[in-house]
């Protein structure tokens, strides 16, 4: 009853006229950033990020999560009608949507994206309403080391759950840690990797490295692909969605399996994206007739939209509650709260409960708001593929470069920023993943802190993270998914072995 008087409170909060606005606002350059595939949800808040400092902080958030709600559905348009997908999770989504519009069937494929992507939404905004409270009640009773086993814990899941090789991501990470380092010592004051260049001073700022590895890398790759955008017509009928919608309720099952597995990879550091493969190859596996699948089911379209909606959704629940981000876009919005003066963790539930109720609230309005805004504007984002991208990129390259100079007023950020773009583009063409580097950049120093005030408290015994159940079991479990890898490898010798 708690949780939901809160939520109440919160909805008086995100229903005043201002917020409502920037919601509008948030959802329709989302959409928009969703539909370039030069930009994302990561990029686009990061890119946004700058302007909302003068905000209050509940507005600020408000427009940011709507900013990544809109381009999480506007992913899906790009994916459908022209066979680009805007974003990384929306590249299952061509698999059966694109197929879909080739037979004539676009507006029932754009239809099902979108009513998808709500309800994964809405069913991962439910799981925080209920869970995010019990979380972070739990996580009052954490100390330095029991902070520093969930941080251990959450770069232990990346290595033992990505799909990249374990080395690939331990790299990633590691480079992210040397980066977070840069600058001056938390603990002890010291310089550290400055080397003698006085602006480096203040370190890497994480949003300088986020605009240029995924904005300017992005862009980078799109050019020496040479993309060419080709326009289609895309018109939605009242009729169709009834119609649409009629026919998914008899999918009821895979929106239930979707939303689960979506959530798991939401929560876990798992992520939108191998959380829509994951969910579009489950929903062939367990189909009557796999055969057909890539050659235009709505199955093909209900089941990737739904888990990536739900895994970027619920990726904030341990932002919010442990301050440790679930995706690469969640780490964007913890870096935006320390900036707003906000400490994610157990404690915000105590010190702004206004705060997070009314982003909650938000994401439940953000949701219903989206839908109807992508339902009715498809035609005007469809348009917006016909400019050529010569024309395109250049656009994202300055909105990129405004926002990095933005952070600290300095042209050094600019210069950084596409230093950082090269690194983005050589990170994609080698196929190493960014989550996790952006990551150990956002997470490093917190991590190291409570590492060395855990070594502080035990006068430098290990045997701190094994001090009870509560960080024993955590630090094993990390232990675990670091290791997780090593135990499929031997499976598949011994398996290779027997045969």
């Amino acid at each position: 009853m708690d949780e939901i008087q809160s939520l109440f409170q919160g909805f008086g909060i995100a229903l005043t006229v201002p917020n409502l606005g920037y919601m509008l606002i948030g959802i329709t350059l989302g959409v928009l950033i969703g539909v370039l595939p030069g930009l994302g949800g990561a990029n686009g808040v990061a890119i946004l990020l700058p302007l909302t400092f003068s905000m209050n902080p509940t507005s600020a958030i408000i427009m940011l999560s709507c900013i990544y709600w809109g381009a999480l559905f506007g992913g899906a348009i790009t994916s459908i009608l022209f066979n680009i997908p805007g974003e990384p999770w929306s590249v299952a989504t061509t698999f059966d949507g694109h197929p879909m519009a080739q037979q004539g069937k676009a507006a029932q494929a754009l239809t099902a994206a979108f009513t998808s992507s709500f309800v994964g939404a809405m069913f991962a905004v439910l799981l925080i309403t209920f869970l995010a409270p019990v979380v972070a009640g739990f996580a009052l009773k954490f100390g330095p080391a029991e902070f520093f086993a969930v941080q251990l814990l959450t770069f232990c899941s990346f290595v033992g759950m990505s799909k990249e090789p374990p080395a690939k991501t331990i790299a990633a990470m590691m480079l992210g840690f040397a980066l977070a380092a840069v600058g001056l010592d938390s603990v002890t004051g010291q310089l550290r990797m400055t080397f003698g260049v006085p602006v480096l001073l203040k370190g890497f700022d994480f949003l300088i490295a986020v605009i240029g590895l995924f904005g300017i890398g992005e862009i980078l790759l799109t050019m020496e692909e040479g993309l060419a955008f080709k326009g289609k017509s895309a018109k939605i009928n009242f009729k169709v969605v009834w119609q649409t919608w009629g026919e998914m309720l008899k999918h009821w099952q895979l929106f239930l399996r979707s939303v689960a597995v979506g959530c798991w990879m939401g929560i876990t550091p798992g992520g939108a994206t191998p959380a829509s493969f994951m969910s579009y190859g489950m929903a062939r596996r367990m189909s009557k007739d796999p055969d057909s699948f890539g050659k235009g089911r709505i199955e093909g379209v209900i089941a990737p939209e739904t888990a990536a909606h739900a895994a970027g959704t619920s990726a904030l629940l341990p932002m919010l509650t442990l301050g440790i981000p679930g995706s690469p876009t969640a780490a964007v919005l913890l870096g935006g709260l320390l900036i707003w003066g906000l400490q994610p963790g157990p404690m915000l539930f105590i010190e702004q409960k206004d705060f997070v109720w009314g982003l909650i609230a938000s994401m439940y309005i953000g949701n219903v708001v989206g839908l109807i805004v992508v339902l009715t504007t498809v035609p005007w984002w469809a348009a917006i593929l016909r400019i050529p991208f010569s024309i395109i990129a250049p656009v994202i390259i300055v909105i990129c470069a405004i926002g990095a100079y933005t952070v600290h007023s300095s042209m050094f950020d600019v210069w950084l920023m596409l230093v950082f773009g090269v690194l983005g583009y050589l990170f994609k063409k080698l196929k190493y993943p960014m989550a996790p580097l952006v990551l150990a950049l956002v997470l490093g120093d917190m991590a190291e802190s409570s590492f060395r005030q855990s070594m502080l408290l035990s006068q430098g015994s290990l045997s701190i993270f094994w001090s009870n159940g509560l960080v024993g079991s955590i630090a094993g479990l990390a232990i675990a998914m670091l290791l997780w890898p090593l135990v499929g490898k031997t499976k598949a010798l011994l398996q290779r072995a027997a045969g």
